[in-house]
């Protein structure tokens, strides 16, 4: 196996729907622009209440990516 070097961004995504539709959201979006991402951490979930239910999730995360050698 390689050495290998990373580099992490923080993401945060969103979604209506479920805490995994965020985190999808977010690594879909990101890997439109970013190369090598080879995995993630979630740091915090959080979300929005409106009417006694539940409006939308948010996912703050950290991806990491490999730097190109």
């Amino acid at each position: 196996m390689s050495n290998h070097v990373y580099k992490k961004v923080e993401l945060v995504g969103s979604s209506k729907t479920s805490v995994t539709d965020a985190i999808e959201a977010a690594i879909s979006r990101a890997s439109k622009t970013m190369r090598n991402l080879d995995w993630f951490e979630v740091d915090q979930i959080r979300g929005h209440i409106k009417n006694g239910s539940v409006e939308h999730y948010q996912v703050s995360m950290k991806v990491g990516f490999r730097i190109d050698d």
